[in-house]
This record gives C-alpha cells, structure tokens and sequence, in this order.
C-alpha cells in the first residue's frame, strides 16, 4: 500500500489542536454551543482525546485533538496517528500550530502511518481519515519515507512460506525495477564456488537453496553499502529453538526488511550517493545437512569460526556479506539485524541500539533520531570483551559462554569481518509487540528514518576541504 496526503479540497474539515492546559480557554472562545457541546462529551485535551463538532446540519464541521500535556506527549509518540485512528472518514486540515515540542513532520508521518494495514491473508484496514500536507512540510520526503515503512513492514509481517530466501531476493527485485538499480544474485552451491561458505553452510539444511543478494544503483557521490540480516525463518538448527521462541521468527529477516526501507527511501529521494544492499538469505533449517555444534568453519575473510551455537546463525551469514562490502571500500559500511536477545534486554523493543567506533557518526545519528521521532541508542564496542570471542581453537566463537554482554560480543564478531571499513551495526527488534498509534502489531522500521536523516551530514565532506 502507498500511504499519501490528501488532495487539497475546500471540502475539507478543520483540526484543531488543544493542549490540556489549555482546553478551558479554548472552550471560552467557543460559541455556546459547540462550548455545550465539549463539556457534554467531557473533551479536556489529554491526549490522543478527539471531539468531533456537529455542524448546524447535523454533520461534522471538524474536530479537535487534545494534544495533552509535554510530560504525556515525551512519554507516547504520534498523537496525530492516534487521532486519525478514531476520526470519521473524511479529508481533514490542521487548523492550529502543534505544542513546540512536537515536529509537524514526524506527526504527518505518524498520520500517514496510521493508514498502514496488512491485508494479504484477511480483511484489514488503517484509518480512513485523510489529511491535506500542512503548509510549511516537504509532503514528498515524508511520503518517501512512509512508503519506505510500509514495505520494510510488509516484508517482516509476510510468513515464511511466502517470503523464502527466493520470495527476498523478487521483493529487491521489484523495488530495484521501481528505481532502475541492478540486481545480481549467487544461490546454492555457487555460493561456494564464488567463496561464500558461511552463507551456504546456515542455509544448505533447506529445500529453499541460501543466497546474496547484491543490488547497485548510482554512479556518482559517496559509496554507501547496506548489509541486511535475511533469515527468513530461524527454527534455530540442531540447537533447535524452543516452540515459544520460534513463534516470531518470520521476522528474523528484519534486518533486511528495514535496509530494504531506507534503500527506497534514498532512491526516491535520489540523494546523490553510491548505494550498494547486500542481503544474505537463508533458512536456519534441521535436516541431514544442517551444520552442528562444534564444527569449525571457515569464511571468507578466511577467519575461521567454532560454532556452539547453531542459533547464532545471523552474525555467520552478515559475516560473508560484511567481507564482500569492505572488498570495495565503502565510504561507509551499515549492518542491520535482528540479532540478540541481549540487545532487548539491554534496552527493550523500542530503542534501535548502535554500535560505532566514531563518535561523529553517533552524535549525527543521535541528532537525526530525535529530529526524525525514532529513537536510538548507542552501545559501546568494548575492546575488552574481544577476548570473549576467541575460543583457543578456531579465529573466532559465534556464540561465546557465559551469557553477558551478548549484543556487543556479536558486533565485535561483525566488525572482525568489516575490517578497515567505516562500519555502523544495529542490532534491532523488528516489532511492535502491541497495537500502538502509528505502529500496530506487528512488523517495524527501527533506525532507518533516522539513518536516512542523518545520511546527508555523515557523508558529507570534511569540512577542512569544502
């Protein structure tokens, strides 16, 4: 689905937005009876509160949003989405100026993604109201960035016998034909010939052939390459997961799903950058071939790796892309992956934590997350923890002992294979665990609108040579 604004109509209804502060003096400047009326139906302007006005008709002549108080807007985003969600349908314009505190931006975005419903298997639909791009926002950008949503959750929500590693690689394949980018593919055993072995050895359990997927697109500006965690479902191997825990894993594919999403994002925006997305896609399966604790394997970076843990599957399959990319030397290198538990423990399923070495990549990232209303967390590559990950008989362990410190063991395991590289990893969770304005149940972008924001000032030029 393609969320958008409205066309402007003078059909249109007024919105008007009252904080809870200042709802009485709002009530005062009424006429009698739309005063009557909003004390009859009890509206105080707390939050996401909608009181729809009768016209002399009968009919809706508008409505009013309480945008409630600054301490219940910093606690829940989206206030426009949660309104939307209960408005009649009609085609609405925002009458008023929001709270300072709140970005007209992210809010409009928040109402578009109020739209958003996943109706491939059942009957479902978003908000029906609609809302004419206030003046003063770029409608456009905030389009791009919600269709970029929309399909990095539509990816996640899709099960895994409709989203294999072949259903990935034609989901880039249509978004690669939208832009005009290129897309090559090495599947099976040619993953081996072309000296890929971790990618093949996580997948080669499945009746569904593992795969990397490799799309281009620009030819000038800066190199960016984006590696997303594919696994299209993780029964997690011969260290098989607990049927409890294997309920959520369609969406164990999350990591690609989202550098799915900002890669529309930066192509519809046509930001002038070199783009490259490279998705490993398997299916962590139980079979005579399956991989098993204990083996060491080698990559292709030619570290070699002891397996005890054949449910740590993720960091193997980034491991082979991650060595492709910083082949090219990327102006700058992002993985994204539904990796560890640790990383939800750490910080639970909202924040999208980061790790990188540059504190200037940080703190534009931190600023961007904050002007784009998606909220990000840095943790630390702490180089005395790499001991952690060399177990004595192999370069490296997937999945060491002891059980702490599990989300940045893992991204020293990645940037072992990133190298020399400019390297940014997020350890996501993918989903939104209940309903919530602008974020129903189900599959969620988690970084990349503030990656795409922040884009533009991490690739930018030294200032020293400008």
């Amino acid at each position: 689905m393609q969320p958008n604004f409205a066309v402007p109509t003078e059909a249109s209804l007024p919105l008007s937005c009252v904080e809870e502060t200042e709802c009485q003096n709002w009530i005062d400047t009424q006429t009698p009876q739309i005063a009557a009326w909003s004390q009859a139906m009890g509206f105080t302007g707390s939050w996401g509160q909608v009181l729809v006005l009768p016209g002399p008709d009968g009919a809706p002549s508008g409505a009013v949003i309480g945008t409630g108080t600054s301490k219940s807007r910093a606690r829940t985003r989206f206030v426009l989405a949660a309104a939307a969600a209960k408005l009649p349908e009609a085609t609405y314009s925002l009458a008023n100026s929001l709270p300072a505190d709140l970005s007209l931006d992210v809010e409009c975005f928040g109402w578009l993604m109020a739209q958003y419903a996943f109706d491939r298997y059942a009957p479902s639909k978003g908000a029906k109201a609609r809302l004419v791009a206030p003046t003063g926002v770029d409608a456009k950008r905030i389009e791009w960035i919600a269709a970029g949503e929309c399909l990095t959750r539509t990816l996640i929500n899709t099960p895994a016998e409709d989203m294999g590693p072949a259903d990935l690689q034609t989901a880039v394949e249509t978004l690669a034909a939208v832009h005009g980018a290129t897309v090559s593919t090495i599947a099976g055993d040619d993953l081996l010939t072309h000296n890929f072995p971790l990618i093949h050895t996580v997948g080669r359990a499945s009746d569904r052939a593992p795969r990397l997927i490799d799309l281009r697109w620009g030819t000038e500006g800066p190199a960016l390459t984006l590696v997303g965690k594919g696994v299209c479902f993780d029964t997690g191997g011969l260290n098989l997961k607990p049927g409890a825990s294997m309920g959520l894993m369609k969406k164990d594919m999350g990591g690609a799903a989202n550098v799915l999403g900002l890669a529309h994002m930066i192509m519809a925006a046509g930001l002038p950058l070199r783009l490259r997305v490279l998705i490993p896609a398997v299916e962590n399966a139980v079979s005579g071939p399956a991989f098993r604790p204990g083996d060491i394997l080698r990559s292709r970076k030619g570290l070699t790796v002891e397996v005890n843990n054949t449910d740590a599957e993720g960091r193997l399959v980034l491991a082979d892309a991650l060595a492709l990319a910083e082949e090219e030397n990327p102006d700058l290198l992002i993985s994204m992956a539904t990796l560890t538990g640790a990383a939800r423990v750490a910080v639970g399923a909202d924040l999208a934590p980061f790790f990188t070495d540059r504190d200037s990549d940080a703190a534009a990232l931190a600023s961007a997350a904050i002007e784009a209303g998606d909220p990000v967390w840095r943790l630390p590559f702490h180089e005395s923890y790499e001991t952690m990950i060399e177990p004595g008989i192999a370069d490296l362990d997937n999945a060491p002992s002891g059980g702490f410190a599990g989300a940045i063991t893992a991204a020293l395991f990645l940037r072992r294979f990133a190298g020399e590289a400019r390297y940014m990893h997020f350890d996501i969770y993918g989903w939104s665990q209940t309903n919530q304005p602008a974020r129903p149940k189900g599959g969620i972008g988690q970084g990349i609108r503030a990656l795409f924001e922040a884009l533009p000032e991490m690739l930018a030029p030294p200032k020293d040579t400008i």
